[in-house]
């Protein structure tokens, strides 16, 4: 089972609601999401998945955003929705997670449907005691001995796979990078799934700004089946001017190698198509020389690794 961990951007929440309208997720992808707020866009996921009877994990208790580190996101959100069958209701192990606890109990959640995220060594005692009886449904952490100790279910690997630069022009330095192989090992390691934060990484900034280079990032799996990452840069990084051209420089490199995945890959292009509807999009946005914006390109990133991995891991399970 794959955790892939994303907040409450709107381009996050749109990648999951397009993924799930599609039909794109499979049935061994259950998202992670961190509220940042009960906007519109919010709801409109979250309904999303309602109707098409997806598992989402949903954090009641997020660090960052409008109800970061308080216990009020509960009662927002239960007067907001009311919705609870739905949702695998998510902690993270910090000092609002007993005052959480006990409300989504009282509204009849068991422990034993909680999925947790102990990803801070600091809050063990706290897990230790929440959940000292019942054991939780599933606990995301990374792969720590100390952690390993205490976990003795539905233990989920998750790391932050994605290594981020200060500014877009350095992922040139490196443009083909290991991302992970936890997909292949994990089971054999004692897991029952694995997670991480897709190809935006860990770092949460409230606000954006004009970048002096674009970058495309695709995840991919080499002949070994690992994932790996490859970046897409722009070349007339000089000033801010003009993205809408840097984007054309970095998609037309991100064209170029495609052919080259599909010579070494060609099981995963179905008749010579591209293996992921995102790729479908980056290719019609090179045919039509339109430009999508910025969100909507991280969108595209964020969609194609999770229908990707979606994809494997239903191919697995068929074997």
């Amino acid at each position: 089972m794959y955790f892939p961990y994303l907040r409450g951007r709107q381009y996050e929440l749109l990648a999951l609601k397009e993924l799930a309208k599609g039909d794109l997720l499979g049935s061994h992808v259950i998202p992670v999401v961190e509220p940042i707020k009960l906007s519109s866009t919010f709801e409109g996921t979250l309904r999303t998945f309602f109707d098409v009877k997806l598992p989402l994990a949903l954090i009641f208790n997020p660090a960052v955003g409008d109800y970061a580190g308080q216990d009020a996101f509960v009662d927002a959100y239960i007067q907001k929705s009311g919705n609870l069958s739905s949702l695998l209701p998510t902690l993270l192990m910090s000092k609002s997670t007993g005052a959480v606890l006990k409300k989504l109990t009282v509204k009849g959640v068991e422990l034993s449907g909680i999925t947790t995220v102990l990803d801070n060594r600091d809050f063990l005692e706290i897990y230790k005691k929440e959940f000292d009886d019942t054991l939780p449904q599933y606990t995301l952490f990374s792969d720590e001995r100390s952690l390993r100790r205490v976990v003795k279910q539905g233990k989920v690997m998750f790391e932050d796979k994605f290594i981020k630069q200060d500014k877009n022009a350095d992922y040139s330095k490196n443009v083909d990078e290991f991302f992970s192989d936890d997909h292949l090992f994990y089971a054999d390691e004692g897991y029952v799934g694995f997670g991480d934060y897709s190809i935006i990484g860990n770092d949460y900034t409230e606000s954006g700004f004009a970048p002096y280079a674009v970058a495309i990032h695709i995840v991919y799996f080499n002949t070994d089946n690992e994932l790996r990452v490859r970046h897409f840069i722009s070349d007339s990084n000089r000033d801010i001017s003009d993205v809408a051209g840097k984007f054309r420089e970095a998609l037309a490199k991100y064209i170029e190698w495609v052919k080259e995945w599909q010579k070494e890959r060609p099981d995963l292009f179905n008749g010579g198509n591209p293996p992921t509807r995102a790729m479908v999009t980056l290719n019609n946005h090179w045919e039509n020389e339109t430009y999508p914006g910025l969100p909507t390109l991280k969108k595209l990133s964020i969609m194609h690794h999770l229908e990707l991995m979606g994809k494997f891991l239903n191919a697995e399970a068929n074997k």
